[in-house]
């Protein structure tokens, strides 16, 4: 016998799936009596939520939109939030995009009208790279698992796919956070002594857990910095680029700043801008700086400066015919 407020939960799932629903169908799938289907019915009811009698020969029941929504945890502006960020997570791919559909439809079924109608107004449509088969396709299942782990500090095992191999880990899991739409694990990698991010879409989880630990401070004390900062090559202390120049451009602020929205723009002149910008190596910055296609003034540092002396040398020698 279900308790009853997993019952409760259980009845308002049957009567959301389908639009009528028999009593003595809800009693069978619920394993109980028709009479405590009626109560539970009741209990919905004075819940808040708006289920109707169907007449017939059968009789059931039925769903339908209600008057205010039950069962009062929502406000009017966090329902409208819930179904933009639902509508937004569902615009995008994989199984979480998938799960968020099906929780739109639900919430919508119960939305007042006024409500609903505000929700139909909104269309969201998700603009991707094109060939990007690279898009996150997290399972929420182990999302679930990590988010667990996470919460009750408890070593976990896993596998993780680097490139083609999967490799076995142990690690003590710290945060999950999701960033540019895509989910990552933190932690603290047992067999390497160090700190690592893991996307959750390569993460296979294990079971069971290992033992409870003490969580350790993480490198800078801020969860969003030390992944910024790691993700863009850094040691995670910063969130900013572990290398950034400033450089002197022969084109107007007005066209370098659409394409530097990392960077620093100042305008010096109607044809000429300073920019600070920042990347994950000298090279990768001098070669970044290189794209605007005009005359280029280092202001420094002189790793910088060495940086296009390096590319230059390459580039030459790339621009020799070869026999």
């Amino acid at each position: 016998m279900q308790k009853t407020s997993s019952r409760l939960l259980a009845l308002l799932s049957l009567l959301q799936t389908r639009p009528d629903r028999s009593g003595d169908d809800l009693a069978e799938r619920l394993g109980v009596t028709a009479r405590t289907v009626r109560r539970d019915i009741g209990r919905l009811r004075d819940l808040g939520y708006p289920v109707t009698s169907v007449k017939g020969p059968a009789g059931g029941y039925r769903l339908d939109a209600g008057t205010r929504l039950p069962p009062l945890l929502f406000d009017d502006g966090q329902a409208v939030a819930l179904a933009v960020a639902l509508r937004t997570a569902a615009a995008g791919s994989g199984a979480v995009a998938e799960d968020a559909a099906r929780a739109l439809t639900t919430l919508r079924q119960v939305l007042p009208p006024r409500l609903r109608h505000r929700m139909d107004l909104l269309s969201v449509t998700a603009v991707r790279p094109p060939g990007d088969r690279d898009a996150d396709r997290t399972d929420p299942e182990v999302l679930i698992a990590l988010s667990r782990a996470v919460r009750a500090r408890e070593e976990l095992r896993l596998d993780h796919r680097d490139g083609s191999a999967e490799r076995p880990r142990r690690v003590q899991p710290h945060h999950l956070v999701t960033r540019r739409g895509r989910w990552y694990l933190v932690a603290w990698d047992l067999d390497r002594e160090d700190w690592r991010i893991f996307r959750a879409d390569r993460v296979r989880p294990r079971t069971p857990t290992g033992p409870r630990f003490a969580p350790r401070p993480l490198p800078g004390g801020d969860v969003g910095g030390f992944v910024t900062g790691r993700l863009r090559g850094g040691d995670g202390t910063t969130a900013d680029w572990p290398c950034r120049g400033v450089v002197v451009l022969g084109r107007p602020a007005a066209e370098v700043a659409p394409f530097a929205p990392d960077g620093i723009v100042e305008e010096l002149g109607p044809d000429r801008c300073r920019l600070t910008l920042g990347s994950w190596s000298w090279t990768g910055l001098a070669a970044a700086l290189g794209r605007f296609d005009t005359g280029v003034e280092v202001v420094g540092p002189p790793a910088l400066r060495e940086a296009f002396a390096t590319l230059a040398a390459r580039y030459a020698d790339a621009a020799r015919p070869r026999p």
